[in-house]
């Protein structure tokens, strides 16, 4: 039997590692709770938590607290089984998609050949728990919710999944570490600028972030799906939703931006390979943060509309184009250059999306106005 961690025993390997998991998932969600309410702030021009301990910092640690002593209550006609497993189905497989973040070189939980597939196949699995929740509460609203996260996380799966192949393609493996190491002198977004967009909007729809947050519209759907949970259950999902926040913008990182291993990472040591990793994860969740400053809630019309139409299409071109490079063997910067272009024509297709409406509803408002006068 093979040895673990440090020549421990496999199954105290296993364990070790479980709890290593379980305690950084809980402290970088409640970390990043507090850092999205003081960027929060500073976006809105307020000052955000500060009351509680120094500079706010315990802000998180009290509504914790506060969360775990609520009395865990259940809609009278909820189904038992389905509502009290619902927000297991969202944590786990989120707990899960830890196993195969790179973090520095050598250190993970573990190193699989195909850690892009078990990334794609356990992270897709949460979406069963948004619908057992909506179904499982006996509640309009909540089934609504869970009727919409799973049409957007369906729809935006296709386009998330095609720029993974995309670079996947590039490096020739679906060993995300080998992806790392093949970076050594350029990163992925040189070659794939039109992917890493794909990918980042895409992964702020697997988020249910703004803009893509209707599954829990509070002026929609009240919530969507766990609306009627409430104490510890319904933090599961809040916690859920910030570790894959911090695991999605490791993956993005490592993918396009060279992880740990670009600029030096190999060269100056595992220390400077760590800060690289969260240096380049803190940009983008600050990114992540300033999306949803920044823009409004789409419709879901024009959510699914967006992704069927504008990314999907955008995203199997890349797909081609990466194909035709590689087999015909032609220069790397023939990537840049069709990503870039890929770019234009998607802030093209977006501003045209988002102008044809307005120009239909004038022209709808011209018309009432001749008909009155």
């Amino acid at each position: 039997m093979p040895e673990g961690l440090f020549g421990l025993n496999p199954w105290l390997d296993g364990l070790i590692r479980l709890l290593l998991i379980v305690g950084l998932m809980t402290v970088v969600a409640m970390g990043l709770i507090y850092i999205e309410r003081k960027v929060l702030g500073r976006f809105h021009a307020r000052v955000g938590p500060q009351r509680t301990g120094p500079f706010g910092l315990l802000q998180s640690v009290a509504d914790a607290l506060k969360l775990i002593g609520k009395e865990d209550l259940r809609p009278r006609n909820a189904d038992p089984w389905t509502f009290e497993f619902g927000p297991y189905m969202v944590f786990i497989p989120i707990f899960m998609g830890f196993v195969v973040q790179p973090f520095m070189a050598g250190f993970g939980v573990r190193v699989l050949d195909l850690g892009i597939l078990y990334f794609v196949a356990v992270s897709s699995v949460s979406i069963v728990g948004w619908v057992m929740a909506g179904w499982g509460s006996d509640n309009r609203y909540a089934m609504i919710g869970g009727m919409r996260a799973a049409a957007q996380a369906i729809s935006y799966e296709l386009p998330f999944v095609l720029s993974l192949l995309s670079v996947s393609m590039l490096a020739g493996t679906l060993n995300i570490n080998e992806i790392v190491l093949a970076q050594w002198q350029v990163p992925n977004i040189v070659w794939q600028p039109l992917a890493f967009v794909i990918f980042f909007i895409a992964a702020l729809a697997e988020l249910n972030r703004p803009p893509f947050d209707i599954p829990v519209g509070e002026s929609e759907v009240v919530g969507g799906p766990f609306v009627e949970y409430s104490g510890i259950r319904w933090s599961m999902f809040f916690l859920g939703e910030y570790a894959s926040l911090f695991i999605m913008s490791v993956l993005i990182s490592a993918l396009f931006l060279g992880g740990y291993e670009w600029p030096f990472g190999t060269q100056l040591g595992i220390g400077f390979q760590l800060l690289l990793t969260v240096v380049k994860a803190a940009i983008l969740i600050f990114l992540i943060i300033w999306v949803r400053a920044s823009v409004p809630r789409l419709r879901i019309d024009q959510l699914m509309g967006y992704a069927w139409k504008i990314l999907l299409p955008l995203s199997l071109v890349q797909v081609l184009v990466n194909g035709f490079v590689l087999v015909y063997h032609l220069p790397l910067p023939v990537l840049t250059v069709a990503g870039v272009g890929g770019i234009v024509l998607l802030s093209w297709l977006t501003e045209r999306a988002i102008r044809k409406p307005r120009a239909a509803r004038a022209s709808a408002i011209a018309l009432q106005s001749e008909a009155a006068s």
